[in-house]
């Protein structure tokens, strides 16, 4: 008689996996899901993809900027996040830069040393007119499909 509307829960699919004890120099561009335990210096954004989902775990580190649509983070980032859709930041995430985002949930313990800037939709087309830019004027480094 009465329904309760279950929430949409985000894809916990993985397509790539960057595996502890693994290292990369350079920009990653992935669409689908980018589960990374490893260490990663360098830029990485998704291919026109609103449902890419990059997870950084505990152990994971991340040197670079961030343009992603969802995004969990429990692992240390050392750079700006931009998050066209969700950011879910766990209890052991540590973000050195800027937080630009549209929908945020942050956990007790979760840090963030820069500021926590709201997107609206105006600034998520800002955000693609930058990524095109950049995809325009350099050459990938790391494609993961």
């Amino acid at each position: 008689m009465f329904k309760k509307s279950k929430p949409k829960v985000k894809s916990s699919r993985i397509d790539t996996l960057i595996g502890q004890g693994t290292e990369i120099t350079g920009n990653i561009y992935f669409s689908g899901g980018l589960r990374i335990d490893g260490s990663v210096n360098g830029n990485i954004y998704t291919q026109d993809d609103d449902a890419a989902v990059l997870t950084l775990s505990e152990r994971g580190i991340i040197q670079g900027e961030i343009k992603v649509s969802n995004l969990i983070i429990n692992g240390t980032i050392t750079g700006d996040v931009y998050s066209s859709s969700h950011v879910e930041l766990a209890p052991k995430a540590k973000i050195k830069g800027n937080v630009y985002y549209r929908l945020l949930e942050m956990s007790m313990g979760a840090e963030v040393n820069g500021k926590l800037i709201h997107m609206t939709e105006d600034d998520k087309e800002m955000t693609n007119i930058e990524l095109d830019a950049v995809n325009n004027s350099s050459k990938l480094d790391l494609t993961l499909n």
